[in-house]
């Protein structure tokens, strides 16, 4: 480049005739390009470089991907899927150890009222083991053995007549005694009315008499029987003193006519019912009493049997021989 001096004349340029040559006369020598991903660039060039490179990828197409981008992506891929493993694993550790610990833990897995349940099913399994096992042995082994049979409520019935009919074998287990069948076998004697056996551990048997009461008594071929307040024959022998006479044609639980009488005299005053000779009861309509002083109680029918008993209490503070009281609305003496 020419320039004009201080005089007016020109002046050389300070680079030489050379360098102007060089500007001259041919092209310059191309300056490589830097690229902003060499390593040998300083750090004020590098931190250009990105600026530049960030800018660019930014106005670049989509589809470009540069070095450092494509790093920076396969980076971040794989701290995602180191994550995503870490993640799955810690799912499967927190499942294996919630699974070990149900396993482990029973009261997680089975309710509390079936445990209890289990344990009340045990104990009672467990009780009534022990109970069969002792049963067996008290049934099977004379442990508890009826070494004693006791009677009571004996009046007129000898207690060896109700040890034979009881028939019980000295030392046989409480348990193989059949009560039932004892009391059975004791209420066949005719005499007894009602016959109860209990078991009194550890090694009693007792057996409950009660004996049946005459009433009335019937003369027969082979001697006085008598009936009890049932009309039941159980016994025949001498007649009890003040016992009155039955006259019935057929005596018996059965008979109507046996059943009115006895009912009447079990409705009479005690005093009233000692002064009876002797009671009439062709049928059940028809109903005499006969006192041992020879007086006659017209009784009729055995309605209103109650009744007619108080009102008889009542006439016979009264002299004469007959007393009706078949109607006891209107009673009356002769």
């Amino acid at each position: 480049m020419t320039g004009t001096g201080p005089h007016g004349d020109p002046a050389e340029d300070p680079a030489g005739p050379d360098d102007t040559a060089a500007e001259t006369d041919g092209p310059a020598e191309p300056t490589e390009p830097v690229d902003a991903s060499e390593p040998e660039m300083t750090d004020t060039t590098e931190t250009t470089a990105q600026t530049t490179g960030a800018t660019a990828e930014a106005d670049a197409p989509e589809e470009f991907e540069g070095p450092r981008r494509r790093a920076r992506r396969e980076r971040a891929e794989r701290r995602a899927a180191r994550d995503r493993a870490m993640a799955i694993e810690q799912a499967r550790r927190e499942a294996k150890r919630r699974a070990v610990a149900g396993a482990l833990d029973p009261t997680k897995s089975v309710p509390r009222n079936t445990i209890r349940g289990l344990k009340v099913l045990m104990w009672s399994a467990l009780v009534s083991v022990l109970a069969v096992a002792l049963g067996l042995l008290l049934y099977f082994t004379p442990i508890m053995s009826a070494r004693n049979v006791e009677v009571s409520g004996l009046a007129e019935i000898p207690q060896e007549e109700v040890l034979t009919a009881a028939a019980v074998a000295p030392g046989t287990p409480l348990l193989q005694v059949d009560t039932d069948a004892v009391a059975e076998r004791v209420a066949t004697i005719r005499r007894v009315a009602t016959a109860r056996v209990q078991r009194e551990y550890p090694s009693t048997l007792k057996i409950s008499i009660v004996e049946r009461v005459p009433v009335v008594v019937k003369d027969y071929p082979d001697g006085p029987h008598l009936f009890d307040r049932d009309g039941v024959d159980f016994a025949t022998g001498p007649a009890p003193l003040a016992l009155p006479y039955l006259d019935a044609d057929n005596p018996g639980p059965n008979d109507p006519a046996t059943r009115a009488a006895l009912d009447v005299m079990m409705a009479l005053p005690p005093d009233v019912a000692a002064q009876v000779g002797r009671i009439a009861a062709p049928s059940v309509a028809s109903i005499t009493l006969t006192l041992i002083d020879g007086r006659v109680v017209v009784w009729g029918t055995d309605d209103r049997t109650q009744e007619k008993a108080l009102k008889l209490a009542a006439l016979l503070t009264q002299p004469g021989t007959t007393y009706d009281v078949s109607s006891p609305d209107l009673p009356t003496v002769k």
